[in-house]
C-alpha cells in the first residue's frame, strides 16, 4: 500500500501538529515586533493613509488575532477558530500593505497562507 505509514494514527498526530505549528511560526515570529516596536508599528500603518487612532486600534486587533489565532490553531480542538482569527490578520494585512503597491512575493506567499488556513477552516474532522 502506498504512504502505509500514514495510517499510524500516532505519525498522523505528529504531522498534523508540526504542521500546524509550521503554519503558525510565521504568525507568531510577528507578534514580538508588533508589540515592543509598537509606535513605529503604527506610524507605518498610518503611512498608508490609516488615520493613527484608527491605526493603534488596528494594530491592538493584529495582536490579538495573532496571539489567539496562533494558540486556537495549534493546540487544541479549536483550530478552525484559529484559523478564522488568522485570516481576520492576513486579508487585510495582505491587501492593505501588499497588493497596493503589489509586492508579488508577499501577496502569493500571503495567498498560499490564506489557502491552507481557509482548507483549514472549512475541513470537516475525520
Amino acid at each position: 500500500m502506498k504512504y502505509s505509514f500514514l495510517k499510524n494514527r500516532s505519525i498522523k498526530s505528529f504531522l498534523d501538529f508540526f504542521s500546524r505549528v509550521s503554519i503558525s511560526a510565521i504568525f507568531i515570529s510577528d507578534i514580538p515586533g508588533k508589540i515592543f516596536g509598537f509606535e513605529k508599528t503604527v506610524d507605518y500603518i498610518s503611512s498608508k493613509g490609516i488615520p493613527e487612532p484608527i491605526s493603534s486600534i488596528l494594530l491592538v486587533g493584529a495582536v490579538i488575532c495573532l496571539i489567539l489565532g496562533s494558540g486556537f490553531f495549534i493546540f487544541g480542538e479549536n483550530q478552525k477558530i484559529g484559523s478564522v482569527f488568522l485570516l481576520l490578520f492576513l486579508i487585510p494585512t495582505t491587501i492593505i500593505f501588499h497588493v497596493f503597491p503589489f509586492h508579488q512575493r508577499a501577496v502569493f506567499m500571503n495567498l498560499a497562507l490564506i489557502g491552507g488556513l481557509i482548507i483549514s477552516a472549512i475541513r470537516e474532522p475525520k
